[in-house]
């Protein structure tokens, strides 16, 4: 059986160096070691990668042409409705495209979302059912009965 974890996110990107950057603007901390090839940030336990597109596609043995949607975005649930306006207001002035402007959404939440340079599409939400621990880690409804 698979071990249930998601452990690494990496994106592959035209430019490293100017995708780093943009993740830099928006408060993202690189790991410090010597590349101009790939980047890790720390996720709250899990790490999120930047590596060259034509780089990432060879080591997985796909073609890199990489176009149109791919039915996958990324998200970054917050604690409020303001820090979502607060977050995609800094993407934007970072070099983002904002796709969507936040709204309530259907689901009793509200979210946006934006491209980065490289066009990986973010939704930035505020999910009134879900809470989170010390760290900034989300515990989801069923684990939040468990420890009641």
């Amino acid at each position: 059986m698979v071990k249930q974890r998601l452990s690494l996110v990496t994106l592959g990107v035209a430019d490293v160096a100017k995708a780093r950057v943009f993740y830099q603007r928006l408060g993202f901390v690189a790991e410090p070691f010597d590349s101009d090839d790939v980047a890790f940030f720390d996720m709250n336990g899990v790490v999120f990668g930047i590596y060259g597109r034509d780089a990432l596609a060879k080591d997985a043995h796909v073609p890199g042409d990489g176009r149109g949607f791919r039915a996958a975005s990324l998200g970054i649930n917050l604690e409020t409705e303001d820090e979502v306006d607060q977050t995609l207001a800094e993407v934007v002035a970072a070099g983002g495209t904002l796709t969507k402007p936040a709204e309530k959404v259907f689901w009793g939440g509200y979210s946006g979302y934006f491209k980065d340079p490289d066009g990986h599409l973010w939704e930035v939400a505020h999910n009134p059912f879900w809470t989170f621990d010390e760290a900034g880690r989300v515990i989801l409804p069923s684990k939040q009965a468990a420890d009641t």
